[in-house]
């Protein structure tokens, strides 16, 4: 009998309260991984357990085989998991239990759709492993008490907002959840039902699941002897670290579920690799391609990196140091006999070894996105999640620059949508004859791209061109200068330079118009003054009458957006003022008084501005000018 002190009654977090209606009501086709959830918690902190104890084996005391029960009570209809690992303290219980202790929440909850089948998906991207227990049960109680501790815990909720938590008389350390199932759920207090659902989900697990065993004496006839019953307890898992095993006995079933419970996720993962490598650096790993981001991906307090285990003992959850950034959505495990036992944060980031860990997981992790990227539809499945994540990879990882410029997929105007999935093998394959540059248009989204005034020449001309239209995309190009030989171009920047493409009466042609509206080209400098670099007969444009170009080396406008807006100071940059001598708009500019002429010539510079998603320091003056120039 345990006796309650310090009781009281506590409210769940508001957005927990909606998540545990979403968990009881929309996961009911899912509802038997409840217990391959409490499973996989039960086991990590049987791990965290294990880890503390390295340094100090007598805090085992009398209980030195870590282990997780199940029980069921048909009667009662209840259900209990119980485990010897590292317990939890009152602000432990509280935290972990009362609340859903990672960012996101809110953002979460409003992407919902009511859509049971869909939000059930979206559930995995969270930790709620424990919260589970409510699609099968109305109440839950949880007793638990941390190893340093002497004081345990008792928490028990209906989950309809609010729990209750009280101090208890506990002699072993642990955690025990009692699950008192619903009359729809009475199924799981079956001995057989919950053995299947243990080996179905949870047989990788390394640490024993056991559930007691009835046996009944015989006679020499070989009847039941009345009241001759005695409990065993019967290990009903595996119980073998999956990643150790050779791959040709592990199952793909068995691959998927391992990754459901490393990564605490719902749904299956695009692919993975299992490698055991021996010699100067020995090591085991294990990693997947997820099949959707989690939430906090772009967070930068997200969870990322491996479980590390030293030789099958458990050391550290969130392994950071073994994957650089941009690969961060890698999930698995890493096992290395080159890494000391009481190897700690810090002293990980000193190890020399975990250089060489992270470069092998890294071309590791490569490769088996490059294997992936053979199946079209899965690769672009895994570039609509984590496209934007790969893209830092050049910025980040020099050395591997090249085999991440061949996962990148990018819109381009051969196929004219805004899917990202052309990769630069393909457009290399597709560049016209004498074509020495790979051309790109930077834009803040697929349709300002797709119809920039910079791709008139490049359609006429049959020339495809990269349509970037994503925030990072500038900064990625800063890093990315060429691919298979060739360069990189921005189409907006610098002298159009389709020499290669051009027969000498197209380049003459160019030269006599050029000389022709020099007169022009110097009133509308005059007009236009300090407002802009430089003003020139354009090449580019076949349809537009006029477009800005930056030079060469200025920072684009997306790029200078995205720094003003993180508050950095950048120096003034004027554009390029590009005029297209076919345009009627500019033939009427030429032949325009002195008065009309200044409206027309900033008009078109503005229009140009505007078409190359800039935005104007005096958007009324502008309107102004227009007005005017269209009542006459």
């Amino acid at each position: 009998m345990t006796t309650a002190a310090h009781a009281e009654t506590l409210g769940f977090q508001t957005e927990v309260k909606q998540l545990l209606q979403l968990m009881i009501h929309s996961l009911y086709s899912n509802r038997e991984i409840f217990l391959r959830e409490l499973i996989s918690n039960a086991a990590d902190a049987c791990d965290k357990w294990r880890y503390e104890a390295l340094e100090n084996d007598t805090l085992y005391g009398d209980d030195s085989e870590l282990r997780i029960e199940i029980e069921h009570d048909a009667e009662a209809g209840t259900v209990t998991v119980r485990d010897n690992g590292i317990g939890m303290s009152r602000d432990e219980v509280i935290q972990n239990l009362g609340t859903i202790a990672r960012s996101g929440t809110a953002e979460f909850l409003q992407q919902l759709s009511g859509e049971k089948q869909k939000d059930a998906k979206l559930i995995g991207q969270f930790g709620v492993g424990f919260y589970s227990g409510f699609i099968v049960s109305d109440e839950i109680t949880v007793r638990t008490r941390r190893v340093d501790q002497e004081q345990g815990v008792q928490w028990h909720s209906r989950g309809e907002g609010e729990f209750d938590i009280a101090d208890i008389d506990k002699p072993e350390r642990g955690t025990e959840i009692v699950l008192h199932l619903k009359e729809d759920a009475k199924e799981f207090a079956d001995a057989e039902r919950l053995k299947h659902l243990v080996r179905t989900y949870s047989d990788h697990i390394e640490v024993p699941v056991r559930m007691p065993k009835v046996e009944k004496a015989h006679d020499e006839e070989g009847n039941e002897i009345e009241g001759s019953e005695t409990v065993t307890w019967e290990t009903v898992n595996e119980a073998t670290a999956l990643w150790v095993r050779p791959k040709e006995e592990i199952s793909d079933d068995e691959y998927k579920a391992f990754y459901k419970h490393v990564a605490h996720d719902f749904s299956d993962p695009l692919t993975w690799s299992h490698n055991k490598v021996e010699g100067k650096l020995e090591y085991t790993s294990l990693l997947y391609v997820p099949g959707r981001a989690p939430f906090d991906l772009y967070q930068r307090e997200g969870v990322r990196g491996l479980k590390l285990y030293v030789q099958r003992v458990f050391i550290m959850d969130d392994a950071e140091q073994f994957l650089p950034l941009y690969l961060r959505f890698i999930k698995g495990v890493v096992d290395s006999k080159d890494l000391s036992l009481n190897v700690s944060r810090e002293l990980l980031q000193k190890d020399p070894q975990v250089d060489k860990l992270k470069s092998a997981l890294t071309k590791r992790s490569l490769d088996m996105l490059k294997k992936l990227a053979k199946d079209e539809e899965a690769y672009q499945t895994f570039w609509n999640a984590f496209g934007n994540v790969l893209k830092e990879g050049p910025a980040e990882d020099f050395a591997n620059r090249d085999k991440i410029a061949d996962l990148l997929r990018f819109s381009s105007t051969q196929t004219d949508s805004a899917t990202q999935d052309q990769s630069l093998a393909g457009y290399v394959s597709r560049m016209k004859e004498g074509q020495q540059k790979i051309y790109y248009l930077v834009a803040d989204g697929f349709n300002a791209a797709s119809h920039s005034p910079h791709l008139e020449i490049f359609r006429k001309k049959g020339i495809e061109v990269l349509l970037l239209h994503d925030r990072i995309d500038e900064w990625l190009m800063s890093h990315l200068t060429e691919y298979d030989g060739k360069a990189f171009a921005d189409v907006a920047k610098g002298d159009l330079d389709l020499d290669d493409m051009a027969d000498e009466e197209e380049k003459k042609a160019q030269e006599e118009t050029a000389k022709a509206k020099a007169p022009l080209i110097e009133r509308v400098k005059t007009a236009l003054g300090d407002e802009v670099q430089e003003v020139r007969i354009t090449h580019r444009l076949t349809d537009s009458p006029a477009c800005v170009v930056l030079s060469e080396h200025d920072m684009g406008y997306q790029m200078r957006r995205l720094m003003e807006a993180a508050g950095q100071p950048l120096p003034e940059v004027k554009p390029i003022l590009e005029l297209n001598p076919e345009h009627s708009l500019v033939a009427r500019l030429e032949g325009a008084d002195d008065s009309v002429f200044n409206d027309l010539a900033r008009i078109l510079l503005d229009q140009a501005i505007i078409a190359e998603g800039g935005h104007l320091e005096d958007p009324a003056t502008y309107v102004q000018r227009l007005n005017k120039l269209l009542s006459h």
